[in-house]
């Protein structure tokens, strides 16, 4: 599980850290590390990097120190260095000093594009973490001159530390190089990060508990329910899919499938596509009423059924059995306008809501907005449940405050009737017993992965989506 802290909480680290280690010595380890890396992708660019040529992008600050200091050190590689000085006046006087003592080149803003245009690299060291908004314009001229791979220091320019929102000029780096901890924005903002690695500065111990997680493969693998030998499709998690109708059964068997995919020990389906159902998963039992679906462990709703007044009874019945319940689509639509269904609910029983941006603005009256983990936490605690807000970044936030996003491999899932293939994964593992905040990021995991395997690079459909489910789980374990 990695962890993730807001810029606040790692500059008082960063402060408790400096208190007690010699002047300059953190900024030597991290520009130490931020050279090695620049240097490895130039030499998987070319076949070694004497000669290569690299250009520091250099503003105000300790990123522009970062930035020179690594100059430095690139010097010792024989890569030639220009360190382009976007504030001249404010440049970090002991990484310059560095800088020409190795040979390194120092120019102005005004001779950066010659120099720009001949990179083999360019070091963005333009702005920190205290820093918010887009790129200045002479910053921005410089950056969009850039043919080269950027590698950002900590975090690409322009781009906010805190929440991955863009507004305006901003780096768009192929390798961010970051220090001490993973920030927000190294989650909810891939597409400007590309590849990040962390450099250890010995941070850690001054940090405490993240104020946001992100689940890698072996947690999930170690959260997913395996069958053992004292187990029987009842034991297993037994889940009920309340999806789709009859002029439009694909919500239900995409749903339903991805429930069976998941390795629920049983699936009940209920609804008007029960025929349908049947027939494509002869495995899954169907019936045409949640009534008379029989007991279940969890049940997974929405997709499909509706807003209309049918569709509320089918919730208010869900909600009323006293088992987790996973509302997706039609049914957060329909907590939105009518919350007296929630009435139905006991207290305590687990929910978990999956709100997209426009479902997310009618169950709270606003869109999430720029800070998508506040957003989330504050649905969780309106609703007392736990919120799933899809995007290209998944934000999973519980009534308590925990926060899991999922960083995705691509924008593959952004298809039809992806959505119903999370919400049968999801409901597949409420029934299985995981604490429902768990369930949801551990579904959203395995849902990203399914879509990058089903893709493989190409745009695929939530049919292939479900087929690989299993190839996901197994990936898991690899």
């Amino acid at each position: 599980m990695q962890g993730i802290w807001t810029t606040e909480r790692i500059r008082a680290a960063e402060d408790r850290l400096l208190a007690v280690t010699p002047d300059g010595e953190l900024m030597r380890r991290a520009a130490f590390g931020l050279a090695t890396h620049t240097a490895a992708l130039l030499a998987g660019r070319t076949s070694g990097v004497s000669g290569r040529r690299a250009v520091l992008l250099v503003g105000s600050g300790n990123n522009g120190g970062d930035a020179l200091w690594a100059g430095a050190f690139l010097r010792r590689r024989n890569v030639a260095v220009t360190a382009v000085l976007l504030k001249p006046e404010r440049a970090h006087g002991a990484g310059l000093a560095a800088l020409r003592r190795s040979g390194g080149r120092v120019v102005s803003a005004e001779d950066g594009p010659q120099w720009i245009d001949r990179a083999d690299v360019v070091v963005d060291g333009i702005v920190g973490i205290s820093a918010r908004g887009p790129l200045r314009p002479d910053a921005a001229a410089l950056v969009e001159r850039a043919s080269a791979p950027i590698v950002a220091v900590d975090l690409p320019s322009g781009v906010d530390p805190d929440t991955g929102a863009v507004d305006g000029p901003a780096v768009r780096a192929a390798l961010t190089v970051t220090f001490g901890a993973l920030k927000p924005v190294h989650a909810l903002a891939p597409d400007a990060c590309g590849e990040v690695v962390l450099v250890d500065i010995g941070l850690r111990p001054e940090l405490g508990e993240p104020d946001l997680v992100r689940l890698d493969s072996p947690d999930v693998a170690a959260a997913w329910p395996v069958p053992g030998p004292g187990d029987d499709k009842y034991s297993q998690g037994v889940v009920g899919i309340a999806a789709g109708s009859a002029t439009y059964p694909g919500a239900a068997v995409l749903a339903a499938g991805s429930a069976v995919r998941a390795t629920s020990g049983l699936v009940r389906y209920a609804g008007h596509a029960a025929d349908v159902v049947r027939s494509r998963w002869p495995e899954i039992v169907a019936t045409g009423s949640v009534r008379d679906a029989g007991r279940v462990q969890a049940w997974a709703v929405g997709p499909g059924i509706g807003t209309g007044q049918e569709g509320r009874d089918v919730l208010r019945h869900v909600l009323g059995q006293g088992v987790p319940v996973c509302a997706d689509a039609d049914a957060t639509t329909i907590i939105a306008r009518s919350p007296e269904v929630l009435d139905a609910r006991d207290p305590g029983t687990p929910l978990v809501l999956t709100p997209h941006a426009g479902e997310f603005s009618r169950l709270m009256g606003e869109a999430p907005g720029a800070d998508r983990v506040a957003a989330a936490r504050d649905a969780a605690r309106r609703y007392d449940a736990v919120v799933l807000l899809k995007g290209h970044c998944t934000v999973v936030a519980a009534p308590d405050g925990r926060v899991a996003v999922n960083t995705p491999r691509g924008s593959w899932l952004a298809t039809a009737g992806s959505g119903d293939v999370l919400t049968g994964l999801l409901g597949a593992l409420l029934a299985a017993g995981l604490d429902p905040w768990l369930a949801a990021a551990s579904a959203a995991h395995v849902h990203a992965l399914a879509g990058s395997l089903a893709a493989g690079g190409v745009p695929t459909s939530a049919s292939a989506l479900v087929t690989a489910i299993p190839d996901a789980l197994r990936a898991l374990r690899s």
